[in-house]
């Protein structure tokens, strides 16, 4: 059964039809883990709550990049993140062929104080929007180190996206 609107397969290189080729299946999105809300949209801006590396079965990828954790593993649980904020945004607007362009990431990388390569983790979930939205997926973006993040979780990526009107 195809999880995604009847319309989305109408249009050529829609985001699914780019999904689908890169094998990924969208999962249910994650529930928050406190008092806030998953998105809010405000005018034609949709606002993403940060997300983590949590796999379809809740299991969580934890640990310090740079320590336990190496870069590649990192960059891997950044695509994950960016997995589950397409889930919250498909959620959210019921077509992913609404986005117009992703307009801004903030990624935080859980890192020992020593670690600088933060840019190469979080290009783990821009590669990604970009090989799903095309050029509409180029978006400006904050990759920085924090010292915590919650659950020990070894990234959390929010995003901003502006909408078709």
């Amino acid at each position: 059964m195809n999880q995604f609107p009847a319309a989305a397969g109408k249009v050529e290189n829609s985001p699914y039809q780019r999904l689908a080729a890169l094998g990924i299946t969208l999962p249910p999105p994650p529930p928050p883990i406190a008092n806030f809300v998953t998105h809010v949209i405000e005018g034609n801006m949709l606002y993403l709550s940060g997300q983590g590396p949590r796999e379809a079965d809740g299991f969580l990828h934890a640990g310090k990049v740079g320590g336990g954790v190496n870069v590649e593993e990192a960059y891997r649980h950044a695509r994950l993140t960016g997995i589950n904020l397409l889930a919250v945004m498909h959620e959210a607007l019921g077509d992913l062929s609404r986005v117009r362009r992703v307009v801004k990431l903030l990624g935080m990388v859980n890192a020992v104080p020593e670690f600088e390569d933060h840019p190469s983790v979080i290009n783990g979930c821009s590669d990604l929007l970009i090989a799903v939205f095309g050029a509409a997926g180029e978006h400006a973006r904050s990759a920085v180190g924090f010292g915590s993040l919650p659950g020990n979780i070894t990234v959390e990526i929010e995003a901003i996206v502006a909408l078709h009107g």
